[in-house]
């Protein structure tokens, strides 16, 4: 929970592949400035930072203040939280 707030006061994009931060956002209401869930399908670590990296160049401000799951190349961006 202490790392969800400090981005929160950073008014920073968590990236996270610990789905426990899913239970804070919406289980326990947790405010937060936007969690990036990443959900890593293979080893390469090179092509799941471009991944990554590529999600965020493109979807950057969708991805403010929005709990938001990154498998693979597909984004889901949760706008009710």
């Amino acid at each position: 929970m202490e790392v969800l707030e400090l981005a929160r006061r950073e008014q920073a994009l968590l990236l996270t592949a610990d789905k426990d931060f899913g239970e804070l956002v919406f289980r326990n209401r947790q405010p937060h400035s936007g969690v990036l869930l990443i959900r890593s399908s293979g080893d390469n670590s090179d092509e799941n930072a471009a991944t990554i990296l590529a999600a965020i160049r493109q979807h950057g401000p969708q991805l403010q203040n929005r709990f938001s799951v990154l498998v693979g190349g597909f984004l889901r961006i949760r706008f009710e939280s």
